[in-house]
């Protein structure tokens, strides 16, 4: 289920536009509008939770199925050489948007 006030959910249902770079039916990865880095994806799945403790059985599933393809769509997008994946959990860790989410951080050496 989605949430009204949440900008992932309305990006996932076509409200606010955004730069799509992969989509199925369980998630959508996009560019993220203030890149950290050369390529800066955001992984996010179709349904609404905001933390990974939140993610009952379904959730999990649809996690676990983002993890299989972020691979090839960050290869396919600039990160031939290798990426970093982030997940900010809660506001203390860096989180802004309340919907899990996962940064593919990439195209370029990142420093540590």
């Amino acid at each position: 289920m989605l949430s009204d006030d949440c900008v992932f959910c309305k990006i996932i249902r076509g409200e606010i536009p955004s730069s799509k770079v992969y989509e199925d039916g369980d998630m959508l990865f996009f560019r993220d509008i203030e890149p950290k880095a050369k390529v800066h994806l955001l992984a996010v799945p179709k349904r609404h939770f905001a933390l990974l403790s939140e993610a009952d059985g379904e959730g999990m599933r649809i996690l676990s199925r983002m993890l299989a393809v972020i691979p090839e769509a960050a290869e396919k997008n600039g990160c031939k050489d290798g990426f970093r994946l982030v997940v900010n959990q809660g506001e203390a860790a860096g989180q802004t948007v309340r919907h899990l989410h996962v940064h593919i951080l990439g195209g370029e050496p990142l420093g540590w």
